[in-house]
Order: structure tokens, then C-alpha cells, then sequence
């Protein structure tokens, strides 16, 4: 098998960690993209050394169990490895599923990037249903604590991350954003009457948005709305606190989050086959995912430079960039053995240097 000391080197560069950790942190990448599942009996089985399973499996569990990580210094590395122009479109979202009768809940914030949201700050809900505003303002809080206010060009999220509450927070901290409203949200008429958000463009031809350009009052508060009638039947009723022509289409921005969930479970990762339910532990197990999908993210971008990926009659790629590099990450790291790959390992590795 070709040296991981090449990979270990690049992580030292990027990650003050000592030496054991380093260690570490690169066989678990390299053995997460090999055997592509969060089962970590599969990837202790993969691991690199003269160690029996057992004791690699121990040594991962260990790792989830006792280690202190920085979640900022994970945040500020992805975003120095991914390379992404601000000011940055950010896109919050949740994704939860059951384990027996434990429910894993994670609330997300990630950049938007070339069809998929970076993922950069996460917490774990240890509950089941929507978040609070509280859990919204920590998130959001974070992010602007480690790269400031003028980094967020706009937020935008679904129907679920709404309130007075939250709109006000986000408007007095100057947060822009576009986030889709329940169609039943009571607003205001030209003649001051008030009707469900619907009301104001069921006449709308299907998919022909209506853009209102002055303000509204909703929740009290000052807000500029947009809508349309889908084909399904459902409204799709966007509010901002500043004027935006486009604000539908960018609010559609939020989607690349669930590309990124997609990549993390069922596309990628199958995070979703995780038997860690102790909310640190998993935290830090997305911390890891984190810096394996933005690995194979920079080696997609890479690999689309030298042949780009074809486009469907539809006009989305047949893959996502994700999958580009993943399926070129995996097939490297499988064939070590071989001299080509040995190379190609090489090549890659360079690829996720910061600097």
C-alpha cells in the first residue's frame, strides 16, 4: 500500500494536531472513502497498520469518545480548503432520521457552492421536530463570530425556520435573507384587509411569479414578498426585509442543502447507517465526513477541469461534482497496490492543501 505520509503532511500543514492524531485522522479519511458507510466496524476493518479490527475499532471509538474538537478550527479549515468567494449565500436546513427509537437530528449550516451547500457549522438536536430560534441564533451567531457579518450575503431556508422572533433577530443583526413563508401566513391586502398568503396569488398563472415591491407587515414587522402558484397546487411565498427582484430564484438556492445531505447518506457516506446516537460522538463523526466530502468535492472540481461532466437532455450534469471526485477518490484508495494509483494518490493529495 502507497505511504499516507504524503496526506499526514498536508493535515499537519492545516491542523495543529499532534502527530498520533494526525495519524488517525488520515486513515479514518482514506478508510470512510474506501469502504463509503459510517459503520465503524467496516471501517476499522480498512484501516491502516499491522493492528488487529478490534483494535482499530477501539482506537475510533476512542477518538469519538475522549478527543476535544475544535469545531471552529474544522469550520475555518473547510472554508480555506473549498476555496469559495465571499460574500457567501448560506443555506440552513435539517436533516433527521430514527435509529429504533432514538431520533438523530441534525441542524445545519453550509455555504452555497456549485450545486451543493459546503457544510460548515452543525449541532446536534437532541430531540425530534423543528428547531428553536434559540438553536437558529447559535448556529448563525457562530458563523458570524468566526467570519464576520460581512461574509453573509443572504441566508435562506424552508417554511420550517420561521417566526417573529427569528425574522427580528436576523433584521436587527442586518442578516439578509430569503426564507419561503407557510401559505397560510395572515398578510395584509392593498386594502388593508388581511388573507392568507395564498389569497395573493391564486389568480397568478402557474409558475409566473408576482414580485410586490412595497413592503408588507407581517408579524409586525416590515417584510418585501414574492410568491407563485406551483403546478402541485402549492404556493411557493418568499418574504425579504430588503427589496430583491430575484428573490425566488435565489431563495432556490436553498435546495443545495439537500444535495449535501444526499452526499452525506444515502450518495455518499450513508451517514444514515450510523449506530452513533451520543450526540458529541456524532457531531464529531460529521466533522469528519465534513473534511472526507469537501476532499472529494476539490478533487470533482479538479477532474471537471480536465474533462468536464456531461450534461443530461434535461440539463442538470449526470453527476454531481461530489460524485465526480468521490468515485475518483474511491477508486484510487482501492487500488493502492497499483503503480497508477500509487501516483494518482499523490496527485490527489496535493489537491487538498489549503495553500
Amino acid at each position: 500500500m502507497a505511504s499516507i505520509r504524503p496526506l499526514e503532511r498536508t493535515l499537519a500543514e492545516n491542523i495543529d494536531w499532534n502527530k498520533a492524531r494526525i495519524n488517525f485522522l488520515a486513515k479514518f479519511i482514506i478508510a470512510l472513502i474506501q469502504v463509503r458507510s459510517v459503520n465503524l466496524s467496516e471501517i476499522a476493518s480498512v484501516f491502516a497498520g499491522r493492528a488487529k479490527q478490534a483494535s482499530h475499532y477501539k482506537r475510533i471509538q476512542r477518538f469519538l469518545r475522549l478527543f476535544q474538537l475544535s469545531y471552529a478550527l474544522i469550520a475555518v479549515l473547510i472554508v480555506s480548503l473549498m476555496g469559495v468567494p465571499g460574500p457567501w449565500v448560506l443555506t440552513l436546513d435539517r436533516t433527521n432520521w430514527q435509529l429504533g427509537k432514538t431520533p438523530l437530528n441534525i441542524l445545519l449550516l453550509g455555504i452555497v457552492y456549485k450545486g451543493v451547500a459546503i457544510p460548515v457549522l452543525w449541532t446536534i438536536l437532541e430531540k425530534k421536530g423543528n428547531s428553536k430560534t434559540v438553536e437558529r441564533k447559535a448556529i448563525i451567531g457562530e458563523f458570524i463570530r468566526l467570519f464576520g457579518k460581512g461574509s453573509i450575503l443572504y441566508l435562506c431556508a424552508d417554511r420550517e425556520f420561521i417566526g417573529k422572533r427569528w425574522f427580528k433577530w436576523l433584521i436587527a443583526n442586518h442578516i439578509d435573507f430569503r426564507i419561503r413563508v407557510r401559505d397560510n401566513t395572515q398578510m395584509p391586502t392593498s386594502g388593508g384587509g388581511l388573507v392568507a398568503g395564498r389569497h395573493l396569488f391564486r389568480s397568478q398563472a402557474i409558475n409566473k411569479a408576482l414580485i410586490f415591491k412595497k413592503a408588507r407587515k407581517i408579524w409586525g414587522l416590515k417584510l418585501y414578498v414574492c410568491g407563485m402558484r406551483l403546478a402541485s397546487g402549492e404556493y411557493l411565498i418568499v418574504v425579504a426585509p430588503k427589496f430583491a427582484a430575484t428573490a425566488i430564484e435565489e431563495y432556490a438556492k436553498r435546495w443545495e442543502i439537500e444535495t449535501l445531505f444526499g452526499c452525506l447518506k444515502s450518495r455518499g457516506f450513508r451517514l444514515e447507517e450510523t449506530q452513533v446516537i451520543e450526540p458529541e460522538r456524532l457531531k464529531k463523526m460529521i466533522a469528519l465526513l465534513a473534511l472526507a466530502f469537501c476532499w472529494a468535492h476539490v478533487v470533482g472540481e479538479w477532474l471537471s477541469g480536465q474533462k468536464p461532466l456531461r450534461t443530461k437532455k434535461h440539463g442538470r450534469l449526470a453527476k454531481t461534482i461530489f460524485r465526480y471526485g468521490f468515485d475518483h477518490l474511491r477508486r484510487i484508495l482501492c487500488n493502492l497496490s497499483d503503480r497508477v494509483q500509487r501516483t494518482a494518490f499523490q496527485r490527489v493529495i496535493q489537491l487538498l492543501s489549503c495553500t
